[in-house]
Protein backbone atom coordinates (compact mmCIF):
# COMPACT_ATOMS: atom_id res chain seq x y z
CA UNK A 1 0.00 0.00 0.00
CA UNK A 2 1.41 3.34 -1.00
CA UNK A 3 2.27 5.88 1.64
CA UNK A 4 0.36 9.19 1.66
CA UNK A 5 3.49 11.14 0.72
CA UNK A 6 4.02 8.90 -2.31
CA UNK A 7 0.42 9.37 -3.47
CA UNK A 8 0.66 13.15 -3.14
CA UNK A 9 3.94 13.10 -5.02
CA UNK A 10 2.26 11.21 -7.89
CA UNK A 11 -0.66 13.65 -7.94
CA UNK A 12 1.60 16.70 -8.04
CA UNK A 13 3.91 15.05 -10.57
CA UNK A 14 1.11 14.11 -12.99
CA UNK A 15 -0.53 17.51 -12.57
CA UNK A 16 2.67 19.34 -13.48
CA UNK A 17 3.26 17.05 -16.45
CA UNK A 18 -0.31 17.53 -17.66
CA UNK A 19 0.01 21.32 -17.41
CA UNK A 20 3.34 21.27 -19.22
CA UNK A 21 1.89 19.06 -21.97
CA UNK A 22 -1.05 21.44 -22.30
CA UNK A 23 1.31 24.41 -22.63
CA UNK A 24 3.15 22.61 -25.45
CA UNK A 25 0.11 21.33 -27.32
CA UNK A 26 -2.34 24.22 -27.00
CA UNK A 27 -0.48 26.66 -29.34
CA UNK A 28 -0.74 24.09 -32.17
CA UNK A 29 -4.38 23.41 -31.32
CA UNK A 30 -5.07 27.15 -31.23
CA UNK A 31 -3.68 27.85 -34.71
CA UNK A 32 -5.61 24.83 -36.02
CA UNK A 33 -9.01 25.92 -34.68
CA UNK A 34 -8.29 29.52 -35.70
CA UNK A 35 -7.48 28.42 -39.25
CA UNK A 36 -10.83 26.61 -39.59
CA UNK A 37 -12.87 29.39 -37.95
CA UNK A 38 -14.77 32.10 -39.73
CA UNK A 39 -12.13 34.86 -40.20
CA UNK A 40 -14.41 37.67 -39.04
CA UNK A 41 -15.72 35.81 -35.99
CA UNK A 42 -12.22 34.60 -35.10
CA UNK A 43 -11.12 38.23 -34.73
CA UNK A 44 -13.28 38.37 -31.60
CA UNK A 45 -11.34 35.49 -30.08
CA UNK A 46 -11.03 31.70 -30.27
CA UNK A 47 -10.49 29.50 -27.23
CA UNK A 48 -11.45 25.81 -27.30
CA UNK A 49 -13.65 25.32 -30.38
CA UNK A 50 -13.69 26.91 -33.85
CA UNK A 51 -16.19 29.73 -34.30
CA UNK A 52 -18.18 29.46 -37.51
CA UNK A 53 -16.49 26.46 -39.09
CA UNK A 54 -15.13 27.13 -42.58
CA UNK A 55 -12.26 26.06 -44.82
CA UNK A 56 -12.20 29.30 -46.78
CA UNK A 57 -8.71 30.13 -45.46
CA UNK A 58 -7.32 26.91 -46.91
CA UNK A 59 -9.17 27.26 -50.21
CA UNK A 60 -7.61 30.70 -50.73
CA UNK A 61 -4.13 29.31 -50.09
CA UNK A 62 -4.49 26.15 -52.17
CA UNK A 63 -5.82 28.17 -55.10
CA UNK A 64 -2.49 30.00 -55.36
CA UNK A 65 -0.72 29.65 -58.70
CA UNK A 66 2.03 27.03 -58.79
CA UNK A 67 1.00 25.73 -55.37
CA UNK A 68 1.08 21.98 -56.13
CA UNK A 69 4.32 22.19 -58.12
CA UNK A 70 6.05 24.20 -55.39
CA UNK A 71 4.89 21.66 -52.82
CA UNK A 72 6.63 18.86 -54.73
CA UNK A 73 9.77 21.00 -55.08
CA UNK A 74 9.77 21.52 -51.31
CA UNK A 75 9.14 17.82 -50.72
CA UNK A 76 11.91 16.83 -53.15
CA UNK A 77 14.28 19.30 -51.56
CA UNK A 78 13.51 17.99 -48.08
CA UNK A 79 13.91 14.31 -48.95
CA UNK A 80 17.02 14.58 -51.14
CA UNK A 81 18.63 17.25 -49.00
CA UNK A 82 18.15 15.25 -45.80
CA UNK A 83 19.53 12.04 -47.34
CA UNK A 84 22.59 13.83 -48.76
CA UNK A 85 23.22 15.68 -45.50
CA UNK A 86 23.06 12.47 -43.46
CA UNK A 87 25.24 10.52 -45.93
CA UNK A 88 27.98 13.16 -46.28
CA UNK A 89 28.02 14.33 -42.66
CA UNK A 90 28.08 10.81 -41.20
CA UNK A 91 30.81 9.64 -43.59
CA UNK A 92 32.99 12.66 -42.78
CA UNK A 93 32.35 12.18 -39.06
CA UNK A 94 33.45 8.55 -39.33
CA UNK A 95 36.47 9.45 -41.45
CA UNK A 96 37.84 11.99 -38.96
CA UNK A 97 37.75 9.36 -36.21
CA UNK A 98 40.29 7.23 -38.13
CA UNK A 99 44.00 7.73 -37.48
CA UNK A 100 44.67 6.46 -41.01
CA UNK A 101 43.21 9.69 -42.47
CA UNK A 102 45.92 12.25 -43.14
CA UNK A 103 45.34 15.72 -41.61
CA UNK A 104 42.20 14.46 -39.90
CA UNK A 105 42.56 16.90 -37.01
CA UNK A 106 43.09 19.83 -39.39
CA UNK A 107 40.07 18.81 -41.47
CA UNK A 108 37.93 18.52 -38.35
CA UNK A 109 39.06 21.91 -37.04
CA UNK A 110 38.24 23.57 -40.37
CA UNK A 111 34.79 22.04 -40.21
CA UNK A 112 34.23 23.20 -36.63
CA UNK A 113 35.42 26.76 -37.43
CA UNK A 114 32.47 27.15 -39.80
CA UNK A 115 30.16 26.84 -36.79
CA UNK A 116 31.49 30.12 -35.39
CA UNK A 117 32.32 32.15 -38.49
CA UNK A 118 30.44 32.61 -41.74
CA UNK A 119 31.13 34.67 -44.82
CA UNK A 120 28.06 36.87 -44.65
CA UNK A 121 25.23 37.35 -47.09
CA UNK A 122 27.01 39.07 -50.00
CA UNK A 123 30.04 36.71 -50.17
CA UNK A 124 27.62 33.80 -49.85
CA UNK A 125 25.53 35.13 -52.72
CA UNK A 126 28.60 35.68 -54.94
CA UNK A 127 29.97 32.23 -54.15
CA UNK A 128 26.70 30.48 -54.93
CA UNK A 129 26.38 32.42 -58.18
CA UNK A 130 29.94 31.62 -59.29
CA UNK A 131 29.38 27.95 -58.51
CA UNK A 132 26.49 28.00 -60.94
CA UNK A 133 23.87 27.36 -58.29
CA UNK A 134 21.64 30.29 -59.23
CA UNK A 135 18.37 28.95 -60.60
CA UNK A 136 19.73 25.45 -60.03
CA UNK A 137 18.03 22.77 -57.93
CA UNK A 138 21.40 21.75 -56.48
CA UNK A 139 21.32 25.04 -54.57
CA UNK A 140 19.08 23.24 -52.11
CA UNK A 141 21.39 20.23 -51.75
CA UNK A 142 25.12 21.01 -52.08
CA UNK A 143 25.57 23.89 -49.57
CA UNK A 144 24.17 21.73 -46.75
CA UNK A 145 25.77 18.42 -47.75
CA UNK A 146 28.11 18.74 -44.76
CA UNK A 147 26.86 20.55 -41.66
CA UNK A 148 29.47 21.16 -38.97
CA UNK A 149 27.10 20.74 -36.04
CA UNK A 150 25.92 17.35 -37.30
CA UNK A 151 29.53 16.23 -37.86
CA UNK A 152 30.38 17.07 -34.25
CA UNK A 153 27.37 15.13 -32.94
CA UNK A 154 28.09 12.11 -35.14
CA UNK A 155 31.81 12.05 -34.41
CA UNK A 156 31.15 12.14 -30.66
CA UNK A 157 28.63 9.31 -30.95
CA UNK A 158 30.83 7.14 -33.17
CA UNK A 159 33.81 7.51 -30.83
CA UNK A 160 31.70 6.03 -28.03
CA UNK A 161 31.05 2.81 -29.95
CA UNK A 162 33.21 -0.18 -28.93
CA UNK A 163 36.38 -0.48 -31.00
CA UNK A 164 36.04 -4.27 -30.75
CA UNK A 165 33.22 -4.15 -33.29
CA UNK A 166 35.44 -2.60 -35.96
CA UNK A 167 38.37 -4.84 -35.12
CA UNK A 168 36.13 -7.88 -35.42
CA UNK A 169 34.83 -6.70 -38.80
CA UNK A 170 38.39 -6.03 -40.03
CA UNK A 171 39.45 -9.53 -39.02
CA UNK A 172 36.61 -10.77 -41.24
CA UNK A 173 38.08 -8.81 -44.14
CA UNK A 174 35.82 -5.74 -44.16
CA UNK A 175 37.19 -2.40 -45.32
CA UNK A 176 36.39 1.03 -43.90
CA UNK A 177 33.45 1.62 -46.24
CA UNK A 178 31.88 -1.75 -45.46
CA UNK A 179 32.43 -1.26 -41.73
CA UNK A 180 30.77 2.14 -41.97
CA UNK A 181 27.75 0.95 -43.93
CA UNK A 182 27.23 -2.39 -42.13
CA UNK A 183 28.36 -1.64 -38.58
CA UNK A 184 28.75 2.04 -37.73
CA UNK A 185 25.76 3.47 -39.58
CA UNK A 186 23.17 0.97 -38.22
CA UNK A 187 24.48 1.41 -34.68
CA UNK A 188 24.28 5.19 -35.05
CA UNK A 189 20.58 5.12 -35.89
CA UNK A 190 19.47 7.07 -32.76
CA UNK A 191 21.71 10.04 -33.59
CA UNK A 192 20.97 9.64 -37.31
CA UNK A 193 17.24 9.90 -36.57
CA UNK A 194 17.80 13.02 -34.49
CA UNK A 195 19.83 14.63 -37.26
CA UNK A 196 17.24 13.57 -39.82
CA UNK A 197 14.60 15.51 -37.89
CA UNK A 198 16.84 18.59 -37.62
CA UNK A 199 17.86 18.45 -41.29
CA UNK A 200 14.38 17.78 -42.68
CA UNK A 201 12.76 20.54 -40.60
CA UNK A 202 15.52 22.93 -41.65
CA UNK A 203 15.11 22.05 -45.32
CA UNK A 204 11.33 22.30 -45.16
CA UNK A 205 11.32 25.71 -43.47
CA UNK A 206 14.20 27.38 -45.35
CA UNK A 207 13.20 30.01 -47.87
CA UNK A 208 15.99 32.64 -47.97
CA UNK A 209 18.21 30.78 -50.50
CA UNK A 210 15.16 30.48 -52.72
CA UNK A 211 14.39 34.17 -52.16
CA UNK A 212 17.85 35.43 -53.17
CA UNK A 213 18.95 32.99 -55.86
CA UNK A 214 15.88 31.56 -57.59
CA UNK A 215 13.81 33.55 -60.07
CA UNK A 216 12.66 30.51 -62.05
CA UNK A 217 9.04 29.73 -61.11
CA UNK A 218 9.66 26.01 -61.67
CA UNK A 219 12.17 25.94 -58.78
CA UNK A 220 10.26 28.04 -56.26
CA UNK A 221 9.46 26.27 -53.03
CA UNK A 222 6.22 26.25 -51.10
CA UNK A 223 7.75 28.35 -48.34
CA UNK A 224 8.66 31.20 -50.69
CA UNK A 225 5.19 31.28 -52.21
CA UNK A 226 3.63 31.32 -48.75
CA UNK A 227 6.11 33.96 -47.61
CA UNK A 228 5.16 36.21 -50.49
CA UNK A 229 1.51 35.50 -49.79
CA UNK A 230 2.04 36.37 -46.13
CA UNK A 231 3.88 39.64 -46.75
CA UNK A 232 1.14 40.68 -49.16
CA UNK A 233 -1.64 39.71 -46.77
CA UNK A 234 -3.49 43.04 -46.56
CA UNK A 235 -3.64 43.51 -50.35
CA UNK A 236 -4.77 39.91 -50.85
CA UNK A 237 -7.46 40.32 -48.20
CA UNK A 238 -8.84 43.41 -49.92
CA UNK A 239 -8.88 41.84 -53.38
CA UNK A 240 -10.24 38.50 -52.14
CA UNK A 241 -13.04 40.10 -50.16
CA UNK A 242 -14.02 42.15 -53.18
CA UNK A 243 -14.09 39.00 -55.32
CA UNK A 244 -16.17 37.21 -52.65
CA UNK A 245 -18.68 40.03 -52.59
CA UNK A 246 -18.93 39.97 -56.37
CA UNK A 247 -19.58 36.23 -56.26
CA UNK A 248 -22.08 36.64 -53.44
CA UNK A 249 -19.93 34.80 -50.88
CA UNK A 250 -20.40 35.97 -47.33
CA UNK A 251 -17.12 34.76 -45.81
CA UNK A 252 -14.24 37.21 -45.83
CA UNK A 253 -10.67 36.45 -44.95
CA UNK A 254 -8.47 38.60 -42.72
CA UNK A 255 -4.68 39.15 -42.45
CA UNK A 256 -4.63 37.26 -39.14
CA UNK A 257 -6.45 34.27 -40.64
CA UNK A 258 -3.92 34.22 -43.50
CA UNK A 259 -0.96 34.25 -41.11
CA UNK A 260 -2.44 31.53 -38.92
CA UNK A 261 -3.38 29.30 -41.87
CA UNK A 262 0.03 29.68 -43.51
CA UNK A 263 1.64 28.68 -40.21
CA UNK A 264 -0.59 25.62 -40.07
CA UNK A 265 0.16 24.62 -43.66
CA UNK A 266 3.93 24.64 -43.14
CA UNK A 267 3.66 22.95 -39.72
CA UNK A 268 1.45 19.97 -40.61
CA UNK A 269 4.10 18.01 -42.63
CA UNK A 270 6.61 18.31 -39.78
CA UNK A 271 4.03 17.10 -37.25
CA UNK A 272 3.24 14.12 -39.48
CA UNK A 273 6.89 13.07 -39.98
CA UNK A 274 8.10 13.43 -36.39
CA UNK A 275 6.21 10.44 -34.85
CA UNK A 276 7.74 8.06 -37.43
CA UNK A 277 11.28 9.09 -36.45
CA UNK A 278 10.68 9.38 -32.73
CA UNK A 279 10.93 5.63 -32.10
CA UNK A 280 14.56 5.68 -33.24
CA UNK A 281 15.42 8.07 -30.43
CA UNK A 282 15.03 5.37 -27.78
CA UNK A 283 15.51 2.14 -29.74
CA UNK A 284 18.26 0.66 -31.79
CA UNK A 285 21.26 1.73 -29.73
CA UNK A 286 23.70 -1.17 -29.67
CA UNK A 287 20.79 -3.54 -30.44
CA UNK A 288 22.29 -6.88 -31.42
CA UNK A 289 25.77 -5.43 -31.75
CA UNK A 290 27.60 -7.58 -29.22
CA UNK A 291 26.70 -11.22 -28.87
CA UNK A 292 28.35 -13.92 -26.88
Amino acid sequence: MKRDSSIWFDIVNYTIQALFTLLCVYPFYYIFIYSISDPQQALKGVFLLPTGFTIVNYTHIFRLDNMIHSFFISLLRTVIGTVVTIACSSWLAYAVTKNELYFRKTIYRFVVITMYFNAGLIPWYITMKQLGLKNNFMLYILPVAVVAYYVVLLKTFIEQLPQALEESAMMDGAGFFKIFTHVIFPLSMPIIATIAVFASVGQWNTWYDNYFLVSDDRLQTLQLILYNYLTDAQRIVSSSNLQDLNRGLATKISPDSIRITVTMVVTIPVLLVYPFLQRFFVKGLMLGAIKG
